[in-house]
C-alpha cells in the first residue's frame, strides 16, 4: 500500500510537471494536469469545509457545557451561519454582503492591524530594553516612521512621515517580500523535487 501511494504521489507530481513543460506539444499532457489541478481544488475546498464544521462543533459544545467565553462562541456560530446563509440566498455581489464586508469584516481587520502595530512597537521597546543595537534601533525607527506615516490626523499630516512611511513600505518592506517569497518558492520547489524523488513521503511510506 506504501509503494503505491508513493508511485501515485510521484505520477501527479511528474504529469503535472509535464503539463506545464510540454503541454503544447502534447496536449493529452494538458488535460490531465487540468483534472489533476481541479480534483486537488476540490480536495482543499473539502478540507476547509471540514475545518469550518469542526469549528463549529467546538465552539457548539463550548456553549452546550457552558464554558468560559461561551458567549463569544455563540456569537462566532450564529455570526458564521447567518454569513453563510446570506452568501449563498444573495451571492457574494449582492448590497447587503458588501454591507456585511464593509461594516464588519473591514473594521475587524483593521483592528487586528492596530492591534499588531501596537503589539510590534511594544516588542520593539522591550527589546530596546534587553539589548541596544543598530538593528534594534532601525527596527524601532522603521516602526515609529511606519504607524506615524499612515495615522489619518483630524487637522494634517506630520511632515516628511508620509513620504518616508512611503519609502519604507514601498522600497525596503517590497524587498524584503520578494526576498521570502524567494526563499518560499525555492524551499516548495526543494520540497516538491524531494517528494517527486521519494526522499520525503508524507502520503506514506517509511
Amino acid at each position: 500500500m506504501r509503494i503505491i501511494t508513493v508511485i501515485i504521489a510521484m505520477l501527479s507530481g511528474l504529469v503535472i510537471l509535464a503539463g506545464y513543460f510540454l503541454g503544447g506539444l502534447f496536449p493529452v499532457l494538458a488535460q490531465i494536469q487540468v483534472q489533476l489541478l481541479n480534483a486537488a481544488i476540490a480536495l482543499a475546498g473539502v478540507a476547509v469545509l471540514t475545518g469550518i464544521l469542526n469549528l463549529i462543533s467546538v465552539h457548539t459544545d463550548k456553549v452546550r457545557r457552558n464554558q468560559k467565553g461561551g458567549v463569544y462562541s455563540a456569537l462566532l456560530v450564529i455570526s458564521l451561519i447567518v454569513t453563510f446563509l446570506l452568501g449563498v440566498a444573495l451571492g457574494p455581489g449582492h448590497v447587503v454582503m458588501q454591507a456585511v464586508a464593509n461594516s464588519v469584516i473591514i473594521p475587524t481587520e483593521a483592528a487586528l492591524m492596530g492591534i499588531l502595530t501596537v503589539s510590534l512597537l511594544y516588542a520593539a521597546i522591550r527589546l530596546l530594553r534587553r539589548r541596544v543595537d543598530v538593528m534594534s534601533i532601525l527596527f524601532l525607527l522603521t516602526a515609529v516612521i511606519v504607524l506615524f506615516g499612515s495615522a489619518t490626523l483630524p487637522y494634517m499630516d506630520i511632515p516628511l512621515f508620509g513620504d518616508l512611511s512611503r519609502w519604507v513600505t514601498q522600497v525596503w518592506a517590497l524587498g524584503g517580500v520578494r526576498g521570502i517569497l524567494i526563499g518560499v518558492a525555492l524551499g516548495t520547489l526543494t520540497t516538491g523535487l524531494r517528494v517527486l524523488f521519494g526522499a520525503d513521503r508524507p502520503y506514506g511510506g517509511s
